[in-house]
């Protein structure tokens, strides 16, 4: 979902991983009290649950939008009035429980399985030429493409329910207190969605999505739809939910522009330091490359023989295990370019491990 988790991913996704948003504006009566979107106890369907359009303050944002963008006041206002609080979006936006152990073995077990894989198999069989006419036009292996988009949705099984109007309302004007305040970002992102709906002749009402607002196949935010989403089959509109080539295109075109380097590995493997100290050091700046291959050897990390004169810096990327001992890699430009889609080393691997399982099957293949 890209630039979700930048601020997000986005990462993306984590950025991102990976929608549309909407309000609207019209003249209305005096506007409820401000709900707490995080002490909601009722269901999504529920019939009392208020507009946005009762708010005043979403008809000047979207009035502000508009004239921001150039927009018809009364095309958003029509929309952004119809759009309304989502209890569930405000619920899984949260962070899980304070002290849940991060597990890489169970995070991996639940994108690189065998459901996943098939899908990907038959996925890479069916539009192979255009994984081959990404990778030549911007470098990013079918490998990477095919796993982002398996981690995604599942190679478009699972895009999301959530009106993205409805969606990226909630976050951008009632987001739930006990994290940390986003909801600049979700205004920023239903803003995008606008641009985007009025780009592609879309009614801000119809697509659906995650309850972060992201979209289609890939489950890109609507900024990035905007930055790196491509016609890559030419028929003159972006379909990331019905055209598998646009997403293939728009995936590639976002991980090149997020710094991927062409024909460069993604990691090696590595021993850390036994050195507490030497192997903190190295941990310091997480993702980001930052030692070359001799500053690895310096503080005591053991890389692999394929390491040997790669010549881009490299991060030391810890991936916990829960109770048992974490695992480790070097890092190289095109992992972290991998974690722009979705700012977390986690789902970096997952999306490697993935792709590398599926290409391991499809070209055992006849």
């Amino acid at each position: 979902m890209p630039f979700l988790t930048r601020s997000r991913t986005a990462c993306q996704a984590l950025t991102c991983a990976l929608l549309l948003a909407s309000l609207s504006l019209t003249a209305c009566a005096k506007p409820p009290k401000a709900r707490s979107a995080s002490a909601v106890a009722r269901d999504d369907s529920a019939p009392d649950v208020v507009t946005y359009g009762q708010r005043d303050d979403v008809m000047r944002f979207g009035a502000e939008l508009a004239a921001r963008r150039g927009l018809d006041p009364a095309w958003v206002q029509q929309h952004l009035a119809e759009s309304r609080f989502v209890p569930n979006v405000a619920k899984f936006i949260m962070p899980p429980p304070a002290g849940t152990a991060k597990n890489w073995a169970l995070y991996r077990s639940r994108f690189v399985e065998p459901i996943r894989i098939r899908a990907g198999v038959a996925f890479w069989r069916e539009h192979e030429k255009w994984l081959v006419r990404a990778q030549a036009m911007y470098g990013v292996p079918a490998e990477i493409v095919v796993g982002v988009i398996g981690v995604e949705s599942i190679y478009g099984q699972q895009m999301g329910n959530f009106r993205v109007i409805d969606a990226l309302a909630t976050l951008s004007f009632d987001f739930p207190t006990g994290r940390k305040d986003r909801s600049a970002f979700f205004r920023d992102e239903l803003e995008q969605f606008f641009v985007m709906a009025h780009s592609e002749g879309l009614s801000p009402l119809a697509p659906k999505g995650s309850y972060a607002g992201a979209m289609g196949m890939g489950q890109f935010m609507p900024s990035s739809w905007n930055k790196f989403a491509v016609d890559f089959d030419g028929d003159g509109h972006i379909d990331m939910n019905r055209s598998p080539a646009d997403v293939i295109g728009s995936v590639a075109h976002f991980l090149a522009e997020s710094g991927w380097q062409r024909d460069q590995p993604t990691r090696f493997a590595v021993n850390p330091p036994v050195d507490a100290a030497d192997r903190a050091a190295l941990l310091a700046p997480d993702i980001l490359p930052s030692f070359t291959v001799q500053q690895f050897a310096e503080r005591g990390a053991v890389l692999d023989e394929k390491a040997t004169g790669h010549e881009g810096l490299l991060a030391l990327v810890e991936l916990q295990n829960g109770a048992a001992a974490p695992s480790y890699i070097a890092g190289t430009a095109n992992f972290y370019a991998v974690t722009r889609y979705n700012w977390s080393s986690y789902y970096a691997m997952a999306v490697i491990e993935l792709g590398e399982a599926v290409g391991r099957i499809h070209r055992a293949q006849p």
